[in-house]
This record gives C-alpha cells, structure tokens and sequence, in this order.
C-alpha cells in the first residue's frame, strides 16, 4: 500500500494550482459576485489538455485515470470551487460516461470535442419531482422510426446554460421503473431542445446551472447511450464515479479554508498576542487538519477503487465506499468552513473577506450528488447486504 502520489499526478496538482493562482484567483471573487462563467480559463484549461483526462489519447484525452481529474478538481476548488464543479460536471458527469458506455460510432463523433473544450458537457438526470429518488424520473422516450421523441423536464443541471452535449435520462417504459430507464446523448441543437433559465444560486457562482426542457425533441436513435430499458446501469457506475471523484472539491475547499484560517490566526492580535496562541483556536486548527486529512485518503482510496471497478474489480464495495467518500468530505468541508469563519470573527461575516464565499461553496455537496441522507442509506444497505 503506497500512500504518495506518482511523479505524474504530483506534476499535475502543481501545474493546476500554479494556473489557478495565477490566472483565477485574481477574478476569483468578481466571478462569485456577477455569477459569470470564467470562459477565459476555461479555454486555457481546454489547452492544457485536462478536459477529458480519463478519455484516451486515440479519442483526444489525456489518458489518465480518474484520480488525476480528482486531483485537477481538489486544486482548482481550492481557488475556484465553481469552476471545479463546472469541470468535474464536464469531465466526469458528461464525458466520463460517455466514453465508458458510447459505441464506437459515438465515441469517435463526439468525444474529440468534448475532450478539445470547444463543445461543453452535462449530465441531465435531476427533474423537478425527481431529485434524490433518481430512478423516478418522468421524462418520456418514446420510439418514432429513426428517432426516439424525448419530453420532460430536467432541473439543477450544472452547465446546462453553456454546455453543447448532454447525457440524458429518460424513461422508455414507465410502468417497468428502474427496469425502464434509457440513457441518450442529446445535443442542443435538437429541435425541441431548450435552456429555460438560468437558475440563481447561493453558492458555486460562476457555475452555471440551468433547467432544461424537452418538448418532442428529436433524438435519433444512433444517440441511444447503452442498450434501451438498461439505462439504470449506465446511471450508477456514472454516480459512483461522480460521488468518488466530486468529493474531491471538497477536499480542496476545505484545505484553502483551513489555510486562509491559518493565516488570519497569526495575524489578528488579541489580548496582547495573536489568536493563534490561544488552545481553543489551535483546536479548531488541529481539527480542521485531521478531517482533511480523513477525506482526502477516502476521497483517493474510492476513486482508485471506482477506476478497478471499470475493469471489473471489487463488485459493489464502490458503492458505498464512493457514497462514504462523498459523505464524509461533504460535511466535513462545511465543518471547516464554518470554524474558518469562526475564527475570523465579524470579519469573517464581511463580504470583503473570501472566506464567506467558501462557507457557501461549502453545502451543496451535502446535497448533489445524492443528499448525505440517502448516502447514508446506499451505505446501510450495501453492509446489510453484504
């Protein structure tokens, strides 16, 4: 058991954090304050080659596996939590999948963009009825000829306002549940395809998200993703990558709020001395780093897991190993930001100060990705099971 990374993967969490700090961290908070999308780094990322790290060379990615783009998510959150979330939805969520269930036919039509940064992805699966229950979603697919006719409603979709390509869930026979879902690559330019809104959020700005409405749009059949009525496998293993690898933004987050602790506990003097002397912030520190600590072991061990999996390693232990790893780094990250905040006093609660863009960060993952509820349920019922 080895616990240092590979020259490679240290190579490329330096690389992304010195273009982060150089590039976004002087924008950082003016694309929170006006919830812009950041389409200049995002094209200087495209050009390093980091926008389908998991692909293979021969479809234009980088060939690496899916702890290198935890990595590239850890160190960009810890600038830009936004950002992260934007690329991991892209990386992981869209392209990811796409390349571990596509065809041939579909790989080499679409991964090449995808994996350039000239056309952006998405994963459309949460609707506005359908949210922690995933397997219940309404949207329809019914089969006309060449094509299959697509309607519904999906919500909260992360980069839905930009993105170009689209993993899609649907349901082709109803009355079948979780036996009737079929996974499909939609493209904006379906007719019937649509962007209502741009949705507004409290944290993670700068990330769009989006509802997206499909009202008898067209897709044709050679975009069905997987087989029809076996959608719901495609749906998992993409959710336990997505629960491994996203946990590392959290990861990141907390690691920059803990530092930005650091920093103001030496700095602010108190009674005569700085706060950093005090045992009760020094706690606050020490715990901050354990936890840390904790999440960004889990966080590895489950997407080096996830990635054994593929091959057909493991079975289900990914289940709840990736359900523990997101769980765990999701609430932890709010634990951190939250002390961050505490020690940095009413400062702490200005504006002016980042930290507060961190503390907000901080809760979706708590929600995304499958609530910490239900996490915890995907966990019980795999010990149970087993």
């Amino acid at each position: 058991m080895d616990f240092e990374l590979g020259p490679e993967h240290r190579m490329l969490q330096d690389t992304v954090y010195r273009f982060m700090v150089k590039e976004v961290a002087p924008i950082a908070d003016q694309i929170d304050r006006e919830d812009r999308f950041p389409e200049e780094a995002w094209k200087k990322l495209s050009e390093m080659g980091l926008m389908g790290i998991t692909v293979p060379e021969e479809y234009g990615g980088g060939g690496q596996d899916l702890l290198a783009a935890a990595l590239v998510m850890e160190q960009m959150a810890r600038i830009c939590p936004g950002l992260a979330l934007s690329y991991g939805a892209h990386t992981v969520l869209c392209v990811d999948t796409l390349y571990h269930n596509a065809n041939e036919e579909q790989r080499r039509r679409y991964l090449p963009g995808l994996c350039s940064g000239a056309v952006i992805g998405a994963l459309a699966l949460t609707e506005p009825n359908a949210g922690s229950d995933a397997v219940g979603i309404q949207t329809t697919a019914r089969r006309e000829g060449d094509y299959y006719i697509l309607n519904g409603t999906k919500m909260f979709i992360t980069n839905a306002p930009v993105a170009e390509v689209f993993v899609t869930y649907t349901k082709t026979d109803k009355a079948a549940g979780k036996r009737g879902i079929t996974a499909f690559i939609v493209e904006r330019s379906f007719p019937g395809f649509s962007v209502t809104r741009k949705l507004e959020k409290l944290g993670h700005r700068g990330s769009p998200t989006g509802e997206v409405v499909l009202e008898d749009c067209r897709v044709p059949a050679a975009n069905l993703l997987g087989k029809e009525n076996l959608g719901v496998a495609v749906m998992m293993s993409g959710l336990d990558r997505e629960r491994a690898s996203l946990a590392a933004i959290q990861v990141g987050l907390a690691q920059e709020a803990m530092e930005m602790a650091i920093k103001y506990a030496k700095e602010r003097v108190q009674f005569g001395q700085p706060i950093a002397s005090f045992q009760l912030i020094q706690a606050k520190l020490a715990d901050m780093y354990t936890n840390i600590e904790a999440a960004r072991l889990l966080t590895y061990k489950a997407c080096v897991l996830a990635d054994r999996s593929e091959r057909g390693g493991k079975g289900t232990e990914i289940h709840k190993l990736a359900a523990a790893a997101i769980l765990f780094a999701g609430e932890m990250a709010t634990r951190v930001a939250l002390d961050a905040l505490q020690i940095h006093g009413g400062y702490g609660y200005m504006l002016e100060y980042p930290i507060n863009r961190y503390v907000r960060d901080a809760k979706l993952l708590e929600i995304g990705a499958g609530t910490s509820e239900i996490r915890r349920l995907v966990i019980a019922r795999e010990l149970i099971r087993d």
